[in-house]
């Protein structure tokens, strides 16, 4: 079965584009979704079984979204920490999702900086490409 999202944590914390939301859900069976996108107006796969929690982060801010990523990266890391099955993504998985992802390994921590974390998130998802406000944003929630 080809899968287009990625675990970034195993079996715990996967994370994706908004398509893959519903083989998360049907395949990894995951509980909570934490959606990146400022432009959504519902959880890409609507379900009673889902938790969706959006964090409305702008694919091309002009300015860095540190407390929006800071708040992603807690709920995150808090359903992982509860038990839970978590998911995140915003619209194709790489500059958002990407950001958060590099944020989750250091909060958890898999990695000791910014671009260690961002290594290693592309290591486990390619396409992950932090765009330079999303890099503000995390150097200033991880000095």
């Amino acid at each position: 079965m080809q899968k287009n999202y990625q675990s970034l944590v195993e079996d715990k914390i996967f994370f994706g584009g908004a398509a893959d939301v519903e083989d998360m859900f049907k395949n990894e069976g995951i509980e909570v979704v934490v959606d990146l996108r400022g432009e959504a107006t519902e959880c890409a796969y609507p379900n009673e079984n889902l938790k969706w929690i959006q964090v409305p982060l702008g694919d091309n801010a002009d300015g860095p979204q540190d407390q929006l990523f800071k708040q992603a990266i807690e709920h995150v890391v808090e359903a992982y920490k509860s038990g839970k099955k978590v998911g995140f993504h915003c619209g194709g998985g790489s500059g958002r999702t990407g950001a958060v992802a590099a944020g989750t390994l250091i909060e958890l921590g898999n990695s000791q900086s910014i671009d260690e974390a961002e290594a290693l998130a592309k290591s486990i998802r390619p396409k992950v490409n932090i765009k330079p406000p999303q890099r503000e944003a995390l150097g200033k929630l991880y000095k």
